[in-house]
């Protein structure tokens, strides 16, 4: 249940598919807070759904334990295994939880989100600091406005530059799990 409401809050789709009967499959829907459920899919219907899902657009994220699940993990965005489940599932898988529990799966997700905003940060200021510093550097402004940089002072800022985008990258040591 807290998984299920922690992927809502990040605005993530929660959809259950299952190989369970219908009316089993309602009551845990209903148990996690799950919006919509597909019950009595085959390993085949797993993955007919991810594809259809996948053509309109979406990326999907597939979490599973079992041999029904591997080909489901295989053709989505992200194959997400619980450690505790079949060896087919966790080869099949991008992502292994070691410990099974969901709410892992919502810290997994959010350090990816973390990860690719902070390479974004850092190709934002690389290409400012690239596009004011080497034209000056190559002496562009020289004849325009008298500006010039010394070679010394060039590499010292280039070192700079790589300095900040480590210490950006740093930042992510700071991040924690989901509260439990």
């Amino acid at each position: 249940r807290e998984a299920v409401k922690a992927f809502k809050a990040m605005g993530i789709d929660v959809i259950m598919l299952t190989g369970d009967n219908e009316r089993t499959a309602e009551a845990i829907r209903k148990e996690a807070g799950i919006d919509r459920v597909i019950a009595g899919l085959m390993p085949e219907g797993k993955t007919e759904v991810i594809e259809r899902l996948k053509k309109e657009g979406r990326k999907i994220a597939m979490i599973g334990d079992g041999i029904n699940d591997a080909p489901a993990l295989t053709i989505a965005d992200i194959g997400i295994a619980i450690g505790a489940g079949t060896d087919i599932a966790i080869e099949s898988a991008d992502i292994v939880l070691m410990d099974g529990d969901l709410r892992d799966a919502v810290t997994a997700i959010a350090l990816g989100k973390a990860v690719i905003r902070n390479i974004k940060e850092n190709l934002f200021w690389a290409l400012i600091y690239n596009t004011l510093g080497i034209p000056v550097a190559a002496g562009v402004f020289y004849s325009l406005l008298g500006w010039h940089l010394n070679p010394m002072i060039a590499a010292a800022a280039m070192s700079f530059s790589s300095l900040s985008v480590v210490l950006n990258a740093l930042r992510l040591n700071f991040f924690r799990k989901t509260s439990r």
